[in-house]
C-alpha cells in the first residue's frame, strides 16, 4: 500500500489539500499559534533525539548520515508510528515541520522512512 505523504512548513497557511496535519517537531514553532497550526496530531516522539538535531544542525553535507541515524531511532518509536499509519490509511497525512531548509529536515527524512517501508 502507498502512502499519501506530503511535507509542509508549518508557517505556510493550512489548506483542504493537507489532509490530516501532523506536527513532527519536538519543539513547538515559535509565532504559530494552536488555531493557525490547524493540527490533527502534534507527534513530539515521532521526532528525532535532541541529541540527533543538534548534531545534524540542518547542515545539508550530513543529511544522509542524518537519515540512518534518524532511521534507527525511528525504528523504535512503534506506538508514534501506530498512530501515524492508523491517519495514513485514511487518506493523505501532511508532516508539518518548522525548518526553513524544505529539502533537508526530520518531516522529509520520516516521509522517505514511511514511504520505504509502506
Amino acid at each position: 500500500m502507498a502512502f499519501d505523504i506530503a511535507t509542509k512548513r508549518i508557517y505556510e497557511p493550512a489548506a483542504k489539500t493537507d489532509g490530516q496535519r501532523v506536527l513532527v517537531d519536538r519543539v513547538w514553532p515559535r509565532g504559530v499559534s494552536k488555531d493557525e497550526a490547524a493540527l490533527t496530531l502534534w507527534l513530539k516522539d515521532i521526532a528525532p533525539s535532541t541529541e540527533l538535531r543538534k548534531w545534524f544542525d540542518h547542515k545539508p553535507e550530513r543529511w544522509d548520515e542524518f537519515r540512518k541515524r534518524y532511521g534507527k531511532e525511528l525504528a523504535g518509536k512503534g506506538n508514534a508510528f501506530g498512530e501515524l499509519t492508523d491517519l495514513l490509511e485514511h487518506g493523505r497525512v501532511t508532516l508539518l515541520y518548522g525548518a526553513r531548509d524544505e529539502k533537508h529536515n526530520n518531516a522529509v527524512a520520516l516521509a522517505g522512512y514511511l514511504r520505504e517501508r509502506g
